[in-house]
């Protein structure tokens, strides 16, 4: 199983990668998958993406607090509501389409949201 998880560890960095320059395509959870596949796999690059000086702290509040820091939950529902928006202006839905996919981003809005702050930002308060 190790060459399995390493192989999809290197393809979620790609994503995570392909993520940082497309606007509407995550990066953060591809590299917190790929964590999880290096765990499994590669320490070393379990080890480069904690050690990260951009991705490091995020993946880390993830993976120690489930913690989602103010910025990221601000990012993640700001592209929601614009995605949404280019949803409707491009793919002109059926209102049942539209309810689900509303639906669906609002369930997604919520978790995001209902996420603990990472300890840091907690003690900032």
């Amino acid at each position: 199983m190790r060459p399995f998880y390493l192989v999809l560890g290197l393809l979620l960095v790609a994503l995570g990668v392909i993520g940082a320059f497309l606007p509407l395509l995550p990066t953060t959870i591809f590299l917190i998958l790929a964590a999880f596949c290096f765990s499994r796999s590669s320490v070393r690059l379990e080890k480069w993406l904690h050690e990260h000086p951009r991705f490091g702290p995020p993946i880390l509040a993830w993976q120690e607090e489930g913690a989602i820091s103010r910025r990221s939950k601000i990012a993640a529902c700001t592209g929601m509501v614009f995605g949404f928006g280019l949803f409707l202006l491009t793919a002109h839905p059926t209102p049942w389409l539209i309810a689900l996919v509303a639906l669906s981003l609002l369930g997604s809005a919520f978790y995001v949201v209902s996420r603990p702050l990472p300890r840091h930002e907690r003690s900032e308060r």
